[in-house]
This record gives structure tokens, C-alpha cells and sequence, in this order.
């Protein structure tokens, strides 16, 4: 009766009440185990990232975590750094403790789940996994076309690290766009940035590296926003002043890009929604409830701060 199941409510209300007045004075707690083994189920899922506690990943699993308590499911966390042995033990141990779906998070997949699985930015089609995806296109339209209506034309890129799973993605279609724009992309005005770093630091020496190329730009087109952060320290060190000198577009909308200074303009993922569709979408096939989708594709957004301006 304390879980309100179907049989619990041929019970009279008197009856009902004096069990559910007792159960609060004795501090009555459900057994969650004894539940599981009753119905062989465990109602949590795995959820794994590359890092817990960056930009990116917190906010995705803001939006996991919000939709899978309103539903009563619980979930475990696991990070992985992009090694893949790592990532191999992890989900085998998540598997022991009983999980019944993965969410993965910027996590290049080589091999088939057992497992339903969703995949936060995935862009491998394979069996059993529902990538949710960004329209890159529409993403890279965004950012250079603002920088082209404000008279920008020599523009300098900072390319995602090799082992991010939208980093080449991302960057084709930044090529594609580029290209149908008319916008020259200069290898010598490409930094490819590397390391592991999910913190401004990231984009602060590659920021160096693009000034100390001695090549004019007028603006600077990121990774990520924590990549643009990171370069915009580098060009203020060096007297640089922003958007006066050199305008920045960043990529995802962390919560420091509004609050950094100045703020930064940037292409929105909706990364909280993203994750609340992820929590929905794998619950749904955990219950049988929903039809299996390959790819589901959310939209971008520009959003215009205080790092771009007319080009003077």
C-alpha cells in the first residue's frame, strides 16, 4: 500500500490511514533493494562523461538529472578522460551495479552498447544508441555570418581537441559554410588546440600561439567558450583590446561565458535541454514506452554579447 500499487487500492480509507499514520510515526522507509529484487528492476542508469564539473557536462546533466527525479530513477556518474580502457571498465562496473541505460557525454562510442544508450553529442550511428546531435551547419552559419555583417574578413580559428566527439564535425561544417560565405579561412589564422584541460586554460597558450604568428586578424571564431575565454586573457596581455581590436565568438553558452569580461557572444547549445531529451528519450526505451530513434537534432542559437563588434 506505501507504494501505491494497484492492489493497495481495494483498501478502505480508514484502513489506509491508520497504516499511513503509523508509517510516519515509526519513520517508515521503503526497502529500494527489496523493491529491485522484487521487480528485477534497479530504476537507475549510468550516466558517463568525459569530466565531472565542467561547462559543458554539468549543465547536460543538470537536465538529466531534473527529468529522471521527477520520474523517480536515480543515477551513477562516471568520468573517463577519453581513455578508452577507462571507459571500457566503467561501463562494465556500471553494468554490475545494475544500471539499466547509459547516457553518454562527449564520449566517442567504437563498440556496439548492451544497453539502451543515448549519446549526448554522438555522431556514430550504431545499433542500440539515439545520438543527439546539434545542426552544426546552422551552428557555423551563425557565428560567421555574424562576424562577416560586422565587416570582419580576416578570422582567425581555434579547432576542437581530436579526441572531442564534435570536434571534426564542427569543423567541416565551419569549412562548408565558410566557403559558401566567401570567407578565406587561412591555415596560418587555424590553432589546433590540445590537451585535456576543461578549464580557460585551454585556449590561453593557443591564444599566444595565434599573436605570436605574427598574422593579422580582426577576429577570433572558438572551439568552445572556455577555449575563448582562455584567448581572450592572451590578447588582452598582450594589449589587445576586445572588441575594439579583435572581436570573439565563442561555442556553447557556459554559464561564465555572461560573466566573463567582456561577455562573450557566442553560438548556443542548448545543453540542458539536451540532456533533459537524452533522460526522456532513454527512460522511454527502459519502459517500452517510445518508438527507438537513431538521431535526434536540436537546434543553435547566437547569442550577442559584449566581445564582437563593427569592424572600425
Amino acid at each position: 500500500m506505501l507504494n501505491n500499487s494497484a492492489a493497495s487500492r481495494s483498501i478502505p480509507d480508514r484502513t489506509r490511514n491508520r497504516i499511513l499514520q503509523a508509517a510516519r510515526e515509526l519513520n517508515y522507509r521503503p526497502n529500494f533493494m527489496a523493491r529491485s529484487l522484487r521487480v528485477q528492476r534497479t530504476y537507475t542508469i549510468g550516466v558517463i562523461l568525459e569530466e565531472i564539473g565542467d561547462g559543458y557536462g554539468s549543465m547536460v546533466v543538470s537536465g538529466v538529472e531534473e527529468y529522471i527525479r521527477e520520474k523517480n530513477y536515480f543515477f551513477l556518474t562516471v568520468a573517463h578522460r577519453h581513455d578508452h580502457e577507462l571507459l571500457q571498465t566503467y561501463s562494465q562496473m556500471l553494468i554490475a551495479r545494475g544500471v539499466e541505460g547509459f547516457i553518454t557525454v562527449d564520449t566517442t562510442l567504437r563498440d556496439v552498447p548492451s544497453l539502451p544508450t543515448v549519446a549526448v553529442a554522438g555522431h556514430r550511428p550504431l545499433e542500440n544508441v539515439t545520438n543527439i546531435i546539434l545542426d552544426h551547419r546552422q551552428a557555423a552559419l551563425f557565428g560567421l555570418q555574424h562576424l562577416k555583417e560586422l565587416g570582419h574578413e580576416h578570422i582567425a580559428f581555434l579547432r576542437g581537441q581530436p579526441q572531442s566527439a564534435d570536434s571534426e564535425v564542427r569543423w567541416n561544417s565551419i569549412c562548408e559554410v565558410a566557403q559558401e560565405l566567401g570567407i578565406g579561412i587561412n591555415p596560418k589564422l587555424v590553432v589546433q588546440l590540445e590537451g585535456l584541460d576543461s578549464t580557460p586554460e585551454i585556449g590561453y597558450p593557443f591564444g599566444k600561439e595565434l599573436l605570436a604568428r605574427r598574422v593579422p586578424f580582426t577576429a577570433l571564431f572558438a572551439y568552445n567558450d572556455i577555449s575563448a575565454i582562455g584567448a581572450m586573457r592572451a590578447f588582452q596581455e598582450a594589449g589587445l583590446r576586445i572588441p575594439e581590436d579583435v572581436s570573439v565568438v565563442g561555442f556553447d553558452d557556459i554559464v561564465s561565458a555572461a560573466f566573463c569580461i567582456p561577455s562573450l557572444t557566442t553560438v548556443r547549445q542548448p545543453l540542458k535541454k539536451m540532456g533533459r531529451i537524452a533522460a526522456e528519450t532513454l527512460l522511454a526505451r527502459i519502459e517500452d514506452t517510445g518508438e527507438f530513434q537513431s538521431e535526434i537534432a536540436v537546434e543553435p542559437e547566437l547569442v550577442v554579447r559584449k566581445s564582437t563588434a563593427r569592424l572600425s
